[in-house]
């Protein structure tokens, strides 16, 4: 769908982006992340033709594309009402259907429809961000780019966008999710990008990016005590590469390279029963996404 090569920026002397690459596939849901200030709306303002760049490849896999595009802070007419808005939105699009048939099904898909009727400077920040989703969506996009949809939302707001995005996902649509709400990303994303220093210093599937930096099978094993008999007997298991003790997270034992998960948590099970230890907890080690983020961010996590 979209493949980005050494995309660079600079705003007079100020470089912005320093060769970008991203890859998006038909269907993906890609988070698009970074701190504040390192590209992302310059990224997606100039994939959408607002603004130049300074060098570097665009290519749409299937050629010309259409784009739907909610910046962070969407303008909208505060004298129309939503109904108004849209038929307008579709008119600038040149819709080539029926514009009242399609307004009303952008109203449904964002559950705008009991407020399509009300000025638009009555709407709330919830309603502003459906309708600007709904306005989004009206060309039919092969491609939806969203920059922070769920910002300053109060929690009913934030799940009602999110919602609408999940089951935007859920239908196959190709969607560019820029947002600091780690969890939201978790939900309904399956790709990431996170930016650092003007590039994408991580990208991948989600799942994929996860093991990257989880550095391979491991678990965390949590006992009543940690004594010298039980580090001692943990540090024999047959299949273990090496373990790391921690005072408040337990012992977390590290696989040997290539094993896997089921044959290392059953060598891990058969030791502890050996040595009649009784831990509190067995789980395998996972990184949560907002570990992964500030890593790559801090510059602690590369991209391997």
């Amino acid at each position: 769908m979209l493949q980005i090569k050494n995309l660079k920026k600079s705003y007079k002397n100020f470089p912005v982006l320093l060769g970008l690459n991203m890859s998006i596939e038909k269907g993906d849901v890609y988070g698009f992340l970074g701190t504040n200030g390192c590209g992302k709306t310059t990224t997606m303002n100039i994939i959408c033709d607002i603004i130049l760049k300074d060098e570097g490849e665009i290519n749409f896999g299937s050629g010309a594309v259409k784009i739907g595009y909610l910046p962070e802070t969407p303008a909208l007419y505060g004298y129309m009402n939503g109904c108004e808005y849209l038929d307008f939105i579709g008119a600038c699009c040149k819709y080539d259907g029926n514009i009242k048939a399609r307004t009303a099904e952008v109203l449904e898909i964002t559950g705008m429809t009991g407020g399509a009727q009300r000025r638009i400077k009555g709407y709330s920040r919830g309603m502003n961000q459906r309708i600007g989703i709904a306005a989004a969506l009206y060309g039919k996009p092969d491609l939806i780019i969203l920059d922070e949809p769920t910002s300053a939302l109060d929690p009913e707001g934030r799940a009602e966008v999110m919602e609408i995005i999940r089951k935007l996902a859920e239908s196959g649509s190709t969607i560019i999710l820029c947002t600091h709400i780690l969890s939201d990303v978790e939900r309904v994303a399956n790709k990431i990008g996170i930016m650092r220093n003007g590039i994408i210093a991580a990208e991948g599937y989600l799942n994929e990016i996860k093991r990257r930096y989880e550095g391979g099978v491991a678990l965390n094993i949590r006992v009543p005590e940690q004594t010298p008999e039980i580090v001692t007997a943990l540090s024999k298991i047959p299949l273990a590469e090496r373990n790391d003790i921690s005072k408040t997270g337990g012992i977390t034992v590290y696989a040997k390279e290539g094993i896997g998960e089921k044959e290392f948590y059953n060598n891990v099970i058969a030791v502890l029963s050996e040595n009649d230890i009784l831990p509190d907890s067995v789980a395998f080690k996972r990184m949560s996404l907002e570990e992964i983020y500030i890593g790559v961010t801090s510059g602690r996590l590369t991209n391997n």
